[in-house]
């Protein structure tokens, strides 16, 4: 019953990344269909993840009153709904006025999902549950373009993505009991109770707001180097912007690729010593980012940067009941999600600010500035925390 759960729950984390990437596939026609600036995108965007950090912070309280399975079936079922309500939208507030929704229903059923992993199934299986998120992100551009040549309208591609979210919120109804026996399965010997804390006791634990700043730095880190990576090429080395965007994904294919590596060094290496190793691999990333002898080293940068990305957001999740504690794992890991959504939210904006009034050529140094606090983070945690396969 465990390995058909787990297989469920693999599926589950390819639907969570096939919306992510379908807004900006849409967005060249979308906006001039519904007329509206090309920034109105980041408006949607900014709705989406505000609704996302709101569920994230209280999916604590939702796992104590519905439990796991009822949680994530209702969760990708509001998806759906929210992804059907895009494919019928004719003006911007419509499509505001579903983001709201869709923002809640996605950060619910993440947390619960990494929470869920984290405290069942081995670390070798959250590197590659997180794998398949890239995998679902990396489809949905396709399912657009279909959309979009074939059927000759953006809205076909929420519908199609929409039907998909609808047939998994039908089995993961059905495969309600499983989530229970699951945890039974996995963890028998582990079984603790567990209370909803609030946000006062969240943060009182000891090692919390280090652990959540991780997050933060993290998220911040990494979208930015995503965001402002084909700027920074066109502006710095002089690249086209057709043939920087193509280079300038090589950074998500780099965090796939690891994602996947990962999954196997984690079977023998543990959690801490897998966020070192990241940490490691970007600043050898940035460092590349700032030799000025040949372009090709920045693009080696970005991938390798990509490469050390991979490992430290799923090896957080994983080694969280560990380092804090069963019981307390859905609360931290909670606000961990709304931490790193602050951090997605707010920092590749700031470093906008900062390329356009400075220089975007700071790119390199902004991210170090991340990486270092990140470092300093983790050890703090594992200094601080109770952390008895950790220390």
């Amino acid at each position: 019953m465990g390995s058909l759960l787990l297989v469920l729950i693999y599926i589950c984390f390819i639907s969570l990344g096939l919306p992510d990437s379908l807004l900006g596939s849409a967005w060249p026609v979308l906006h001039n269909e519904i007329s509206v600036p090309v920034s109105y995108a980041g408006i949607i965007s900014a709705t989406i993840t505000a609704g996302t950090i709101l569920s994230s912070l209280f999916s604590d309280k939702l796992l104590h009153k519905f439990g796991a399975g009822l949680v994530t079936a209702v969760s990708i079922t509001v998806t759906a709904l929210c992804l059907f309500g895009f494919s019928i939208c004719t003006q911007f507030w419509m499509l505001i006025l579903w983001a709201i929704p869709f923002g809640l229903g996605a950060g619910g059923v993440d947390a619960i999902l990494n929470n869920y992993v984290a405290l069942h199934y081995k670390a070798q299986h959250m590197s590659w549950l997180h794998c398949m998120w890239g995998v679902g992100a990396s489809i949905s551009p396709y399912i657009m373009s279909f959309s979009l040549v074939k059927l000759e309208s953006w809205s076909g591609g929420y519908l199609i993505v929409s039907i998909i979210q609808a047939v998994l919120c039908a089995i993961i109804f059905i495969s309600i009991p499983l989530w229970k026996k699951g945890s039974k399965d996995n963890n028998d010997e582990k079984q603790v109770e567990s209370k909803s804390l609030s946000f006062k006791e969240i943060f009182a634990i000891k090692g919390a707001i280090p652990c959540f700043l991780m997050f933060f730095c993290y998220c911040a880190m990494e979208v930015s180097a995503s965001l402002w990576a084909s700027s920074y090429l066109v502006q710095i080395w002089d690249f086209s912007p057709e043939v920087a965007s193509g280079y300038a994904s090589m950074f998500y294919i780099g965090v796939t690729l690891g994602r996947l590596i990962n999954g196997f060094l984690a079977m023998r290496l543990s959690d801490k010593f897998l966020i070192r190793m990241g940490i490691s691999i970007i600043a050898v990333g940035i460092a590349l980012m700032l030799l000025p002898f040949h372009s090709t080293f920045a693009l080696i940068g970005f991938v390798v940067i990509g490469v050390g990305c991979a490992p430290i957001y799923p090896c957080i999740i994983h080694m969280t009941p560990e380092v804090f504690g069963r019981d307390k794992s859905q609360a931290m890991i909670g606000v961990q999600m709304a931490f790193a959504y602050v951090g997605i939210l707010a920092m590749p904006s700031l470093f906008g600010v900062i390329a356009e009034h400075i220089s975007i050529s700071l790119l390199p140094i902004y991210l170090f500035i991340f990486l270092a606090i990140m470092l300093a983070m983790h050890e703090i945690v594992l200094k601080k925390a109770r952390s008895s396969n950790f220390n």
